[in-house]
């Protein structure tokens, strides 16, 4: 997924900042999964490996927002009118948004198109999908912050409901979620480790299981969502589009 993020927006951004750990948000050891290939320009890319562990008594939610704010004491080289774009990995916004791009507000948050398991497979019911925010780094005071409390619905709160950050932009349309576009053995081990620990038992995270719901099109976690394939065309990233013969297995 990395690979198709840098191809798509090498041209867009200053640097890919990446923060990997050697531990998993459970605190158990994993192996290191971040590779440079000798087609990245490496100048652009900063990446930064924590070989420490969790503290001990953090729960998986903890964790991910220490990882987080690592990422923050990472951007010292950045000045603070530069503009910080906070992702997931598979979080892509779409490049022309990047051009002479100028955030009116305080915060700025990417609405962008939902896909399941195939990259054109589409989950209607979670599109638009709330994906990378963006803020200048002098009003960057906490990653996670960013994440979890620069919400498009605090934009309905009546103006003295003041503990809501309400000072957020919506870029509507901005790109594409492309979730869980793995292997079923990559999705069970996403769902045994990452932050929603409610979805790690067998019931969610066996791997039969997620085939079968990966044919049927369906929601892994039951909430009676089906997909949709839509044609594969220039609505997608160009990268995509031109190697599409590359993709093929992850495209219907």
């Amino acid at each position: 997924m990395f690979e198709i993020r840098y191809n798509i927006l090498s041209n867009f951004v200053d640097y890919f900042v990446i923060c990997e750990s050697k531990y998993d948000h459970k605190g158990d050891l994993k192996k290191k999964n971040f590779l440079l290939k000798k087609n990245y320009n490496f100048k652009k890319i900063k990446y930064f490996f924590i070989d420490q562990p969790f503290p001990k008594n953090t729960d998986r939610w903890e964790n991910q927002a220490i990882q987080r704010e690592h990422l923050l004491s990472c951007l010292n080289f950045a000045d603070n009118e530069d503009y910080i774009f906070f992702s997931d990995p598979d979080e892509i916004i779409n490049p022309k948004f990047l051009k002479n791009f100028e955030l009116k507000k305080k915060f700025g948050i990417f609405m962008m198109d939902c896909f399941n398991y195939k990259f054109n497979l589409f989950n209607p019911h979670e599109s638009p999908w709330e994906g990378t925010r963006v803020t200048k780094k002098k009003n960057l005071s906490s990653i996670d912050y960013l994440r979890q409390k620069v919400l498009s619905k605090n934009l309905n709160y009546k103006f003295y409901r003041l503990d809501k950050e309400k000072n957020i932009e919506l870029f509507k349309k901005s790109g594409w979620h492309f979730n869980n576009v793995m292997s079923p053995k990559e999705i069970s081990l996403k769902l045994k480790t990452f932050a929603h620990s409610e979805f790690s038992s067998k019931k969610y995270s066996d791997e039969t299981i997620i085939s079968n719901k990966m044919k049927e099109q369906v929601d892994l976690f039951e909430r009676g969502h089906k997909y949709q394939k839509i044609n594969f065309d220039e609505s997608f990233p160009n990268f995509l589009v031109n190697n599409k013969e590359y993709y093929k297995d992850w495209i219907l």
